[in-house]
């Protein structure tokens, strides 16, 4: 296990111990041991170091009294900054971009994510190929001081296209993957189903949530996702059918979590990922109601799905970890609800909040559907909710609770 020191700038922000002690848990999730932490309060970083020299310097000796192997920097750094910092302090430093990207990678399972996170992996390396010692790719200089320096530059710059041909062939891999999803997102459009993302921070409870939905309104042979008390413990988004017994339908998708910060290059590397947000129909943003810094968490995400542009969409707050805490759950108040995810009678009453919303435009209507289009009858009591059905020499009198979709396509034996 690799032995760290972390460090932070404090630009006077509110939130500054919090971001610290999240950056800490980030850590732990790639599986570092944190031997000991020195924060520095300023006003704006120093361009060339982001900690000033002084400050520097007295990391530098923390890190060799505690025998640490690296620095990891809780901002995230110009390759400049990058390199003097680490000439300063001795050992290689990662800045959080570097942590967060690392932790995806460890957690990537399918061959989406896989090549999602390596492609935002190797972005972020290219204006650092000769900076963080950490960096598995900063082993292309030419030697040491008496080496020649433009055989180096020339394998920089070999190097160099090597990573840009790399992140190239891995986008058009992507691409012929991403070709798949959107043959299966106009499938879902087709369907009519209403589309239910479940957004929020990371490790707040929406693959809990997910399943327990799944359990109670899922299909017998659907599979559960992953569930991991950790950091990014989904990064593709899945997508299931729920029935109701009325047979109303929805589809619900558990999605990749946010936090505060999160890098560039992993917003534009799960484009793909996030489109489903963009698609749905309702959010529910999942918090974990149970943590001290859940308001913040809250903010963040609110601001990546700003930055991805779906802040616009419906959504609902569903106050997770109610058991944890005092209160009284599951309970709902306007668009707010407090409920527990282990708890089925919290998730039966999210499901009914989810049709309220969902199904309110369902109309009522009654059909006379001859014998020779007896398949519409069988299309009704399967996808419709059906309130009572009488057979006349005419045909099967039937009348039930239908979607936009059913009503416009059921039009002509509309009576």
């Amino acid at each position: 296990m690799t032995k760290i020191f972390i460090t932070g700038l404090n630009l006077k922000d509110e939130n500054f111990e919090y971001s610290m002690a999240e950056f800490k848990n980030l850590a732990q999730a790639a599986q570092m041991q944190v031997s000991g932490q020195i924060t520095q309060t300023a006003d704006h970083p120093v361009a060339g170091t982001y900690l000033g020299s002084g400050k520097a310097a007295e990391i530098a000796t923390a890190i060799r009294a505690n025998q640490a192997d690296a620095l990891l920097v809780n901002a995230e750094l110009s390759p400049t900054q990058l390199r003097n910092l680490e000439a300063l302090v001795k050992v290689p430093v990662i800045d959080r971009t570097e942590l967060i990207l690392e932790i995806f990678s460890r957690r990537a399972q399918t061959k989406r994510a896989q090549l999602q996170v390596e492609i935002a992996r190797l972005k972020y390396q290219l204006p650092r190929l000769r900076v963080s010692g950490f960096n598995k790719l900063d082993q292309q200089s030419s030697g040491g001081q008496g080496a020649n320096r433009g055989a180096g530059e020339k394998q920089h710059e070999l190097t160099k296209r090597a990573l840009q041909k790399r992140i190239t062939q891995l986008t058009h891999q992507l691409q012929e993957l991403e070709t798949e999803q959107k043959t299966q997102s106009k499938a879902r459009r087709k369907s009519g189903l209403p589309l239910v993302a479940l957004v929020g921070y990371t490790n707040a409870g929406k693959s809990t949530t997910f399943n327990g939905l799944l359990q109670l309104f899922g299909q017998k042979s659907a599979q559960p996702v992953l569930v991991k008390n950790q950091l990014f413990a989904t990064l593709d988004t899945s997508i299931r059918r729920l029935t109701f017994a009325d047979n109303k339908s929805l589809l619900l998708s558990d999605t990749v979590g946010f936090i505060s910060q999160l890098p560039t290059e992993l917003l534009a590397a799960f484009k793909t990922t996030l489109e489903t947000v963009l698609e749905a129909d309702l959010l529910v943003q999942v918090v974990d109601f149970s943590h001290p810094g859940y308001e913040k968490m809250i903010a963040a995400t609110q601001k990546t799905l700003h930055e991805i542009k779906a802040d616009s969409i419906p959504m609902i707050y569903a106050y997770n970890q109610a058991d944890k805490l005092s209160v009284t759950y599951p309970t709902i108040e306007g668009d707010q609800l407090t409920y527990s995810a282990i708890d089925q009678n919290s998730l039966k009453l999210l499901a009914n909040l989810l049709k309220q919303k969902l199904f309110k435009n369902y109309q009522k209507v009654a059909y006379l559907i001859p014998f020779t289009a007896g398949k519409y009858v069988e299309e009704l009591n399967a996808q419709a909710n059906v309130l009572k059905t009488d057979y006349t020499q005419d045909g099967a009198f039937i009348t039930a609770e239908v979607s936009l979709l059913q009503a416009k396509k059921l039009e002509r034996f509309k009576i």
